[in-house]
């Protein structure tokens, strides 16, 4: 499976006030593997970064107006997340930001270039309900270091956050089932390796016990007006 681990920064809060991307950062992940193979472009907005946006990302007006308009690598975007799946953390705010590039460069809105978007933020919400998940947070509870974050560049964020996700959904892949050339399922699971069960040490119930248990059974009976459903399975 191929994913693409995305994230922007841009002028402002809103493109319907006229507000641009500024840095786009993606990290392709396949078969929960990161491969090295990144996309990462500085835009030129032609306009100025609001104060609160140009604090948190530090790219000016006089370094952007060297590189590239969104329209000229819109087609490398398009091509790098054909077929994926997009993991994005707060994913609402990038893909409207997207959607609105690419229709200046008369493309179809972000969600019809890929195979699906995810938000890792709602993820991380439903994982740990109640509690802080923005990506600082969540690399703290993962152990993942983010102490060479002082900005937030779009492709170190992008980094941060393909850990992260592959950290959150590390059990997804617990009980997978391999299937071998014949399409026959390994009772076994994944990986499994042949298990000798005589080695088990099995500990009997002691005489006081087992009348201990056989007293308890008979109030079950009693209470259930018949048979419980132990003495039907131990039949």
């Amino acid at each position: 499976m191929r994913q693409v681990v995305l994230d922007t920064k841009t002028t402002g809060l809103d493109p319907a006030d006229g507000h641009r991307v500024v840095e786009l950062g993606c990290v392709e992940v396949v078969n929960r593997g990161i491969t090295g193979n990144r996309l990462h472009l500085y835009l030129n907005p032609d306009r100025d970064s609001d104060p609160d946006a140009l604090r948190i990302h530090g790219l000016t007006t006089e370094f952007l107006s060297g590189h590239p308009h969104f329209a000229d690598i819109a087609q490398q975007l398009v091509d790098f997340v054909k077929d994926a799946e997009v993991i994005i953390h707060n994913a609402a705010f990038d893909t409207r930001f997207l959607t609105a590039e690419l229709a200046r460069a008369s493309l179809p809105p972000f969600e019809e270039l890929c195979a699906k978007v995810t938000d890792s933020l709602l993820y991380a919400r439903e994982l740990y309900p109640g509690k802080r998940n923005s990506l600082d947070a969540l690399c703290e509870r993962h152990g993942i270091s983010n102490a060479h974050r002082t900005l937030h560049g779009a492709l170190l964020d992008a980094e941060l956050l393909a850990e992260v996700w592959l950290a959150m959904t590390r059990g997804q892949d617990a009980l997978a089932i391999d299937f071998d050339d014949g399409g026959e399922a390994d009772a076994r699971g994944a990986g499994a390796a042949a298990f000798d069960a005589s080695v088990l040490k099995v500990i009997r119930a002691s005489a006081e016990e087992a009348q201990a248990h056989e007293a308890y059974l008979n109030d079950l009976d009693k209470a259930a007006g018949k048979p419980c459903v132990w003495r039907v399975v131990k039949a």
